[in-house]
């Protein structure tokens, strides 16, 4: 695992860029309000165009640049990851759908003699 230490300080402009991103969208949600009559997909290429502006800005802070560097290494360590073959994978399902059956039965008996030994000390069963 890589760790990175980034030492970036926040600019003091951080805070004007989060405004006009929270702006933006505040005004994203008006406008789509406003324009309820227009086709919804014709709304939808402007709220992709809107996320992409808002993304844009947002990645340039210094909360955004951390979360580009965390998404670009989290997807190196996928890459590290050692998935099952099919076979693998399927004698595991196998397996834990037998162990499911074997204890609901284990557990099935178990509820079955301490209903009977519950009716017997009760004296509803003979």
């Amino acid at each position: 695992m890589v760790l990175k230490t980034v030492e970036t300080p926040s600019t003091k402009l951080d805070w004007l860029k989060w405004l006009i991103a929270t702006l933006l969208i505040i005004a994203g949600l008006v406008a789509n309000y406003y324009y309820n009559d227009q086709p919804w997909p014709l709304r939808l290429l402007a709220w992709l165009f809107l996320l992409g502006v808002v993304a844009a800005i947002t990645s340039q802070t210094f909360q955004g640049k951390r979360a580009l560097i965390f998404a670009r290494e989290s997807r190196m360590e996928l890459r590290k990851v050692f998935w099952p073959t099919r076979q693998e994978t399927m004698q595991t399902t196998l397996f834990v759908a037998i162990m499911v059956v074997v204890l609901a039965l284990v557990l099935w008996g178990i509820d079955s003699i301490l209903m009977w030994l519950i009716g017997w000390l009760t004296g509803q069963r003979g």
